[in-house]
């Protein structure tokens, strides 16, 4: 029991008798979650737990209360949804209520963000003590002496049992994640998927930074030996987690970071990758952390005698995940931060099989291009659909950023044009046709045109202009087979490229619509026009 937490929970109006446990550390913490029934140890170490019905975001069920702070400052749509203030009163009387009823309750006080003068201080409140485990594990652990009069800013209160009630609480289902950046309290009930939390502060970071002149990014990052730091744009599937854990380069971060006038820094200390199907091969440093204790697996399938995991059963869940402390990858930074980068990457998994496997971008280019978020899902299962599905997630990570886009794509725009950043607009998709019919571009030329790129040794290349996309692409790189350069030329009927390559780029140009107004013409100007 800790005195301090339950004056910290009575200053937030919550009376409470339960046994309050603070700042535990990895080991207390998996001792708690096994006594509790929460989850099982695997053979090779891992605490491994089970997540329920939601296996993933529920982004339907997250809310921002409308307010007078929020009214004009987020982009409300169908990504920030609105609750009303009266709405929240009773939700979080109803959810402090329901702590008041806990006998258990597991506090940890953390930091969102690594560069002192732009992080968060967060308090963190759980019902389960995996859940603590997991936001300890992702967020920055503070040391001794930090945590000695620590105040926290922004409160999460996160209870998977408690269950909203639409009529009561405004809200869609019993599930609920509700944002109130007036109060400072992030109140999570209804789902026990552990990301709820991690993306939650994300969000406040993206909201808080860009007044203090940050880019908030949803990115990975590493830097060289001569401090070269590259970030890496890209959605889930893209490669981000895989081409940033490169042995011969030092990792920043995995998933977010800020852009400050002096660094790039990682707002976590651990990562969260997709487990499913994880090839210990193509990436052995993701891999060796489902060796170690520590790292927590949700929704991985454990033989219940041996406790060996499989990870290409899927039976639970596909977006199986695994969190784990940064430094469980070898060539970490140890301080979670690098200098500002030299180079931008902008990962797309094309399944149409249209675009170059890299190209260079001018400024305004990696401005539109960021504000469009590309990528593309291949054919679903259904009878006779065929057709690749394009995906555009604007900033490379919409459902995490309540301002408008254009505050981050002018924020973009900025650093590049003050840094002198070279960008590159890298495929990690199709080539020889769209999906179903070419095939997935070779990891090893991915990774040679990408280590040119971060060299220096690419901008000597000689380059064309796409004709549909109208950035530049390379003729040819060494140790790369030049044929894949010209996606045209890989398709077996050109006319057949030239009608798909018309269809994106027809796609691009209508998402762009909902940003035209609010860009400068030489942004509207970078867009494709097919040829």
């Amino acid at each position: 029991m800790t005195d301090s937490s339950h004056a910290a929970l009575r200053a937030m109006g919550i009376e409470t008798n339960a046994d309050i446990d603070s700042n535990l550390q990895r080991a207390a913490l998996v001792e708690q979650a096994i006594r509790n029934g929460e989850g099982h140890l695997a053979a090779s170490g891992p605490l491994v737990v089970a997540t329920g019905q939601h296996t993933g975001r529920s982004a339907n069920d997250k809310f921002m209360v409308r307010d007078a702070e929020t009214e004009d400052t987020v982009w409300w749509g169908k990504t920030n949804k609105a609750m009303s203030p009266e709405h929240f009163a009773i939700l979080k009387e109803d959810f402090f209520k329901a702590v008041g009823q806990k006998d258990q309750l597991y506090v940890q006080e953390l930091f969102g963000g690594s560069q002192p003068e732009h992080r968060v201080n967060v308090r963190v409140i759980n019902e389960l003590a995996w859940h603590n485990l997991f936001i300890r594990t992702m967020l920055v652990r503070p040391t001794v002496q930090e945590l000695d009069g620590f105040e926290a800013e922004y409160t999460i209160i996160d209870l998977p049992s408690f269950q909203a009630d639409p009529e009561r609480h405004g809200t869609n289902g019993p599930a609920v994640i509700a944002v109130n950046l007036t109060e400072k309290l992030i109140l999570i009930g209804g789902t026990a998927y552990a990301g709820e939390m991690k993306k939650s502060v994300f969000g406040l970071l993206n909201y808080l930074l860009p007044l203090e002149g940050v880019m908030p990014m949803h990115c990975s990052a590493n830097m060289g030996k001569n401090g070269d730091t590259a970030v890496f744009f890209g959605l889930s599937g893209t490669g981000k987690t895989t081409l940033s854990a490169d042995a011969s380069r030092t990792l920043i971060g995995d998933d977010e970071h800020g852009w400050s006038d002096t660094a790039v820094f990682n707002f976590e200390g651990g990562c969260y990758a997709k487990m499913i199907r994880l090839d210990p091969e193509a990436e052995p440093e993701i891999y060796a952390t489902t060796q170690r204790f520590g790292t927590v697996l949700e929704n991985v399938v454990m033989d219940a005698e041996t406790r060996t995991l499989n990870l290409d059963d899927n039976s639970l869940a596909e977006n199986t995940r695994g969190a784990y402390p940064i430094d469980f990858i070898p060539n970490t930074s140890e301080k979670n931060m690098g200098p500002v980068p030299k180079n931008i990457i902008m990962l797309t998994a094309d399944a149409f099989g249209v675009l170059p496997p890299i190209s260079r971008l001018t400024p305004e280019q990696a401005m539109y291009h960021f504000l469009s978020g590309y990528t593309a899902k291949v054919a679903g299962t259904e009878i006779g659909v065929t057709e690749p599905e394009a995906t555009f997630s604007t900033c490379f990570g919409a459902p995490f950023m309540p301002r408008h886009p254009s505050v981050y794509g002018n924020l973009l725009k900025e650093r590049i044009a003050k840094g002198g950043v070279t960008c590159w607009l890298v495929n990690t998709g199709w080539t020889g046709g769209k999906y179903g019919v070419g095939h997935r571009m070779p990891i090893k030329a991915t990774r040679a045109l990408l280590n040119a790129a971060l060299d220096g040794s690419l901008n000597d290349a000689e380059f064309r202009i796409d004709e549909n996309f109208g950035f530049e692409v390379p003729v040819a790189v060494p140790g790369v087979d030049s044929a894949i350069l010209d996606p045209r030329s890989t398709w077996s009927d050109g006319a057949e490229y030239d009608a798909t390559a018309h269809k994106l780029v027809q796609l691009f140009v209508d998402n762009f619509a909902q940003f035209a107004e609010h860009v400068d013409e030489n942004v509207r100007e970078a867009a494709p026009s097919a040829a």
